[in-house]
């Protein structure tokens, strides 16, 4: 007679004269820090909607969304406000440290919006 974790697909394997159950953790994705800063975000200020997603096995693929559109979003905030303030390579290689000051600036910028609109929401 087959338990009930067998009907579902799981298989046992004897240790010492135990049967002991084969369990391994699924697959997750690797998640970034925008995925990470949501994730406390909300554990603090959303704690249903961290508890549903837990104990659905949906967290992992959630906060890797998260973290994947916020990751694009901020390459492209910062490519659009390179482009619109006229910071080039020529920009860079004449006077570095204007440049460095100016990237610094967009990519903050570029922080504070993507924690506003996608992290922080």
């Amino acid at each position: 007679m087959k338990t009930i974790f067998e009907e579902l697909g799981g298989s046992y394997s004897e240790v010492a004269g135990y049967r002991l159950p084969n369990l391994a953790m699924p697959d997750t994705p690797s998640i970034g820090i925008w995925g990470q800063r949501h994730l406390r975000w909300l554990k603090r200020n959303r704690r249903v909607t961290y508890t549903n997603l837990l104990t659905t096995g949906e967290l992992c693929d959630y906060l890797y969304k998260i973290d994947t559109h916020a990751n694009e979003q901020f390459e492209l905030l910062i490519r659009q406000l390179a482009e619109t303030e006229g910071i080039t390579e020529r920009m860079k290689a004449e006077n570095q440290m204007e440049w460095v000051r100016r990237m610094n600036s967009i990519q903050n910028r570029a922080e504070e919006i993507v924690l506003r609109e996608l992290v922080y929401c």
